[in-house]
């Protein structure tokens, strides 16, 4: 049970982006910016009620170990931050080769960063502050 005043931090399939399509409509359509591990393509759609992310991770990475470590990497930091960001935003996280050496709390200041420098933090979030988490 959630106690009154905690934010739930929740990451549902509703919450990804799986088709190609949707992929290429965020590449086509969408503004991107770089960062040191990551680069981050960013689609707003006004008609959807969450956001939305996708990651890409290239074999240029490495292994397949290493891929999925960086793809539950980024799911964890958008899981924990999604409620900073604004409604209807769809959001596409590429993983550049420097993120298979980088830690977490590197790749997740990375991602961060991005995203303010997208302008797309809901109105009252600021920055990487938490939420209540008692």
């Amino acid at each position: 049970m959630i106690r009154p005043g905690r934010t739930r931090f929740k990451f549902c399939r509703s919450s990804r982006l799986r088709r190609a399509s949707e992929f290429r409509l965020v590449k086509t359509s969408g503004k991107s910016w770089t960062g040191k591990h990551l680069v981050l393509a960013v689609l707003a759609r006004e008609a959807e009620a969450t956001s939305r992310i996708g990651i890409i991770t290239s074999k240029r990475l490495g292994n397949a170990v290493t891929r999925n470590q960086i793809r539950r990497r980024i799911r964890e930091i958008f899981r924990l931050n999604q409620h900073q960001i604004q409604t209807g935003i769809w959001l596409v996280t590429i993983a550049r080769v420097s993120s298979a050496t980088a830690t977490f709390e590197e790749i997740r200041r990375d991602w961060l960063r991005l995203v303010e420098r997208a302008s797309i933090l809901a109105p009252g979030s600021h920055g990487s502050h938490s939420p209540d988490l008692t």
